[in-house]
């Protein structure tokens, strides 16, 4: 399995979880079945290193955003300040829909940002391939 991913797409999530560290970055993805069309950087109200959870007024505005124009949410991004981009126990207990794709920006070397797409489904972990758009 694989996803296209737009560069503006992707550029919106670092941007956000370099300019949110040293908290954990969170935001929310929007697409069609054209593909991804939108990430939306918002707030992680715990302002915490570890954890996260999205505003959610801004969720819903997002959410209303998104109908507007013809697309639903389809996944969420958060980073990993301080470890690899990969999920942890939390965020295989906390994933709420088996059809979102998680975005994990991961920032242990800043220099290089770690961006990684995964499925999560009853505890299980399937890593999604990126293939990143120029344009």
């Amino acid at each position: 399995m694989s996803l296209r991913l737009p560069a503006q797409i992707k550029q919106a999530m670092l941007v956000h979880a370099e300019n949110c560290y040293p908290e954990e970055a969170c935001g929310l993805v929007a697409g069609d079945r054209r593909g991804l069309r939108m990430a939306y950087p918002l707030t992680n109200v715990l302002a915490s290193p570890t954890n996260y959870t999205i505003d959610p007024v801004e969720h819903f505005r997002a959410l209303k955003h998104a109908e507007r124009q013809g697309w639903e949410l389809v996944g969420v991004f958060h980073s990993h300040p301080h470890s690899q981009a990969y999920p942890s126990p939390t965020d295989v207990r906390l994933a709420p829909d088996p059809e979102w794709v998680y975005f994990l920006i991961g920032l242990a070397d800043r220099d290089r940002p770690q961006l990684r797409a995964f499925r999560i489904h009853d505890g299980t972990i399937t890593e999604i391939d990126i293939e990143e758009e120029t344009r």
